[in-house]
């Protein structure tokens, strides 16, 4: 189980040092084996809980566990799986180098790194591409090639930062088949994204964050009234953060 424990994060900003609140008292748990959706608009502190929850940062306080333990202690990354919004990859590699590097890294066998490169580069669609050169790769396959890597050594835990970037509705598809592929399996999956009904879709609880505030949550029986049309995701969403954020956030 995943929980955040009164759990705040404030940043200083420019010359002056300005004090930005980032994530304020925020408070969830996320039951082992489920698929947990995190959303609301830009700037609202999704990649920030991310971080604390990978500990790439720390919280000013309240604290982050996995299964009873902090993550300061590190021990848990060995079984996470991580695709942030915006994925560097090294580009002079060929794909399938890409994932020998990350095989390795991992500590897996030669014959692991295979048969793992084969199964998800023919999950994602891009096991054509493995002697290519990444720089080649156009903005969705790189996305796919990110995942690919996230996913290598099996991690029972599977962090995504706005998965669905830069893919067509095909990528999509793929990457909800590949979300409820990994709940099947067991994993916990924790992502962030804007698009509502894939997340409405997908996942067993949803937050909505806004300024850094958990202003709203919904479990099961609220995405039962959600999929049966009884109640619709967008429209709480709206009113969960505010008419005038919603229309800044959509494109003109």
């Amino acid at each position: 189980m995943i929980v955040f424990r009164s759990v705040c994060k404030t940043y200083k900003l420019g010359l002056l040092k300005k004090t930005t609140l980032a994530v304020d008292d925020l408070s969830i748990s996320i039951p082992t084996g489920s698929v947990f959706g995190l959303v609301g608009p830009n700037g609202a502190g999704k990649s920030t809980t991310i971080r604390m929850l990978l500990n790439l940062i720390r919280p000013d306080r309240g604290e982050v566990l996995i299964d009873d333990s902090s993550v300061s202690d590190g021990s848990f990354l060995r079984d996470v799986g991580y695709l942030p919004e915006n994925p560097y990859l090294y580009d002079h590699l060929t794909l399938r180098e890409l994932l020998q590097f990350a095989g390795r890294s991992c500590g897996l066998s030669a014959t692991v790194i295979a048969q793992r490169t084969q199964e998800l580069t023919e999950q994602t669609g891009i096991a054509h591409a493995l002697k290519r050169r990444l720089r080649t790769f156009s903005k969705g396959m790189r996305q796919r090639a990110g995942l690919c890597f996230a996913l290598l050594h099996d991690p029972s835990l599977v962090i995504l930062d706005e998965p669905m970037s830069g893919l067509d509705p095909l990528g999509r598809k793929m990457v909800c088949d590949l979300i409820l592929d990994l709940k099947q399996q067991g994993k916990t999956v924790f992502f962030c994204s804007h698009i509502l009904s894939d997340t409405e879709r997908l996942c067993d609880q949803i937050a909505i964050l806004h300024q850094g505030r958990l202003v709203h949550e919904f479990d099961s029986d609220d995405l039962a009234e959600f999929r049966s049309g009884e109640r619709c995701l967008e429209d709480e969403f709206v009113a969960a953060v505010g008419q005038d954020t919603v229309q800044k956030e959509m494109p003109s």
